[in-house]
């Protein structure tokens, strides 16, 4: 878990992973969004680079700019990025609040909620849960 935390574990990573997710590529589009100071934001995706979860290629077309893309790596973040943003809706905004939701765009409709279940269907909770760690007995 620790490994995880390090790569995606604080705001500004965790908002750049957002704002990638909604397609912006560029430098400046991030500072925009998130009006971060340019040495964190470089420091950011230079640290998401490193860790495979971003890659920086020169931008389609012949600019002179670059981009930061999700890599394989990065767009299997998908699935924590909306839990964090359906955790944020539930208990962040206010009802009356706008807020930014996820559909599918090949059909339109709202992506269903994330949770896990059993193979018939049942909602599994974490009290129905436990972890096995590496050094643990596995129980039969």
């Amino acid at each position: 878990m620790s490994r995880t935390v390090d790569i995606v574990g604080d705001k500004w990573t965790l908002m750049i992973l957002r704002d990638a997710f909604e397609g912006v590529s560029r430098f400046s589009q991030f500072q925009r969004s998130l009006g971060v100071a340019k040495n964190i934001l470089s420091g950011r995706l230079q640290h998401l680079v490193e860790a495979g979860v971003m890659e920086s290629r020169p931008e389609a077309g012949g600019s002179s700019y670059r981009e930061y893309v999700l890599t394989p790596k990065g767009e299997r973040l998908f699935h924590l990025i909306v839990a964090l943003r359906e955790w944020g809706a539930d208990n962040a905004f206010t009802e009356d609040e706008p807020r930014t939701s996820y559909v599918d765009s090949r059909t339109g409709i709202s992506l269903p909620r994330l949770r896990y279940q059993t193979p018939d269907g049942g909602e599994i909770r974490p009290e129905h849960t436990r972890p096995i760690r590496p050094d643990d007995p596995v129980a039969p």
